[in-house]
């Protein structure tokens, strides 16, 4: 676990993927965090509110969340209730690689999705659950298994799983309500602009005039809402983009410069202080 500036970034992954099927009853708040891999959570029982980029997300069983990689989230559990729950992590770069030529087969198209519409939230018909269901069973069979070609087998299960699960985006066959969803849509459109606007002035100031907020106002509001203060929030995303850019080989400056840092020892300083690492490392 790293400890940053102003999240936690929680778990590593160092396989493509990996399948979780926990069943418990906790007694723990989290805390807001991040990861660096995507993630999958199909919720099947509890009494779970999860929050994802300000918005909190109460659940029902066979409900589907997706969580990009640096989305900022946490659940809120009712430790009165077994909370069970199938968590897949999976690595941004496999997504991308089981791309055909032709980029028609893009199964990264469910979390762009997702972000692009800044809802998280699948929820299935009954007929859906019950594929899903069997879909989940034989990847999770095959996981344990020590039977010969298992590994393949598996990765041929999770690529059925993700194209069941875009072909469910594409055709539109998932609930897409927000009767059991909360959030506050200023905040909603301040974190779009914030987002899509990295290398732009996001002062306080600025952001609060743009967005027609007394800026004490808009400050408190954006802490309520998010978890983070406004200079937190900018920062992390900042770093955080910074990162991806150096990991896909931008030179380092040029990646700073792009998210948003005018200083290339603030930058610097910032970066070694969340990552524990320089950029060039």
């Amino acid at each position: 676990m790293n400890t940053t500036i102003n999240g936690i970034q929680r778990g590593y992954l160092h396989q493509n993927f990996r399948l979780f099927h926990i069943k418990d009853q906790i007694s723990r708040e989290f805390e807001y965090h991040y990861h660096n891999f995507n993630k999958i959570i199909i919720f099947l029982s509890g009494n779970v509110t999860y929050i994802v980029e300000g918005k909190a997300y109460f659940l029902k069983p066979w409900d589907i969340l997706l969580v990009n990689n640096h989305d900022v989230h946490k659940p809120i559990i009712d430790s009165g209730s077994v909370y069970e729950r199938i968590i897949i992590w999976i690595q941004p770069a496999l997504l991308k690689e089981a791309e055909n030529e032709n980029r028609k087969d893009d199964i990264s198209f469910c979390f762009q999705k997702a972000s692009e519409r800044s809802f998280n939230l699948v929820r299935l018909e009954p007929e859906l659950q019950n594929h899903m269901h069997y879909l989940i069973g034989e990847l999770e069979n095959s996981l344990q298994s020590e039977d010969f070609g298992a590994e393949l087998l598996s990765n041929s299960l999770f690529t059925e799983f993700m194209v069941y699960l875009n072909r469910i985006f594409l055709g539109s066959t998932y609930k897409e309500t927000k009767k059991n969803l909360q959030y506050d849509k200023q905040i909603e459109e301040v974190l779009k602009y914030i987002n899509l606007n990295l290398a732009e002035d996001l002062s306080i100031a600025t952001l609060s005039a743009k967005f027609f907020m007394n800026k004490y106002y808009f400050m408190h509001k954006f802490k309520k809402e998010t978890g983070y203060t406004i200079h937190q929030y900018i920062l992390q995303k900042r770093l955080l983009y910074a990162d991806s850019l150096i990991q896909r080989g931008d030179p380092v400056i040029k990646s700073g410069l792009t998210s948003g840092f005018s200083d290339y020892s603030a930058f610097l300083r910032a970066y070694k202080k969340m990552f524990h690492r320089t950029p060039s490392k």
